[in-house]
């Protein structure tokens, strides 16, 4: 599948003199759901800054779409249309008197009719669930609100990358699952996704892919399943591993299930391995 995001050789330095990034190199295909794993300094944030061209590479090149990126102006905020990035803070977002004011703002400033500006707002709450608030002030909205608006002001530009920095950051449990379940809505129609997160059982269970990061560099890439199989690669990350993994792992162990069982993406996969008789001895 083609490229839609790519990052060649690329190289950044704070002017504090933290090395961000060392010779980073690595490709999202479109339509995927990409985690980008790793401890807190790893270069993860700093890499998502180069993806929609806050930051410009000192060393490397970014590409979007098969084309090196430019920075000019135009060709910034052309980028910016298509390469949407939900920060981990939502209040370093909002700043409209309104929600609906809020995710009104990037529509009308691409020049667009009133009447297409408000079917994309319309659309985008529906979506996020914020139907209800859209006259009330952003500052009165709880953290969790603030979060699907933020969300919904970058849906409603219709953007082909959607980048979500931390999305499920002190959330609740319930509040999490309302978020990855947005997140799959808005996988489902095509559009391509890139999360960081320090929740390991969420990028097993909801990623297509993950780039695992440590000190600015890329140390490991794979499918959930060899990223989280690979001890050595956790090791070096400081990541655990998802408590599916070490229950499917322990059931094998154990004699429950049979050496050759595929490996589960999910709590229900893993049920559906288990020999019925065995099922009540569990409590998982």
């Amino acid at each position: 599948m083609a490229a839609l995001l790519e990052a060649e050789a690329v190289s950044f330095t704070y002017p504090d003199g933290t090395r961000a990034l060392q010779n980073v190199t690595l490709s999202i295909p479109e339509g995927k759901k990409i985690a980008v794993l790793g401890p807190n300094g790893a270069g993860k944030s700093t890499l998502f800054l180069h993806f929609n061209g806050i930051l410009r590479p000192q060393e490397g090149w970014i590409y979007f779409a098969g084309a090196r990126i430019s920075y000019s102006h135009t060709a910034l905020q052309q980028l910016r249309q298509q390469v949407g990035i939900v920060f981990q803070d939502p209040d370093s977002m909002l700043f409209a008197a309104s929600v609906r004011q809020e995710i009104s703002f990037g529509p009308l400033n691409l020049g667009l009719s009133k009447e297409e500006v408000l079917a994309r707002v319309e659309a985008a709450m529906a979506a996020t669930g914020v139907k209800d608030l859209g006259d009330k002030p952003t500052h009165f909205l709880s953290y969790g609100q603030k979060k699907r608006v933020a969300i919904a002001s970058v849906l409603a530009m219709e953007p082909r990358v959607i980048i979500f920095d931390e999305p499920t950051a002190y959330l609740d449990p319930r509040s999490t699952r309302e978020v990855m379940a947005l997140l799959e809505t808005i996988s489902r129609k095509g559009t391509t996704i890139i999360l960081s997160t320090h929740d390991v059982d969420i990028a097993y269970t909801w990623a297509d892919y993950i780039y695992v990061l440590a000190a600015g560099q890329v140390i490991g890439a794979g499918t959930p399943a060899e990223v989280f199989r690979d001890a050595p690669l956790l090791e070096a990350a400081d990541l655990a591993r998802p408590w599916l993994l070490d229950v499917y792992e322990d059931l094998k162990n154990k004699g429950w299930l049979p050496l050759e069982a595929p490996v589960p993406k999910s709590r229900d996969e893993l049920l559906a391995l288990i020999p019925y008789r065995s099922r009540s001895r569990l409590a998982i």
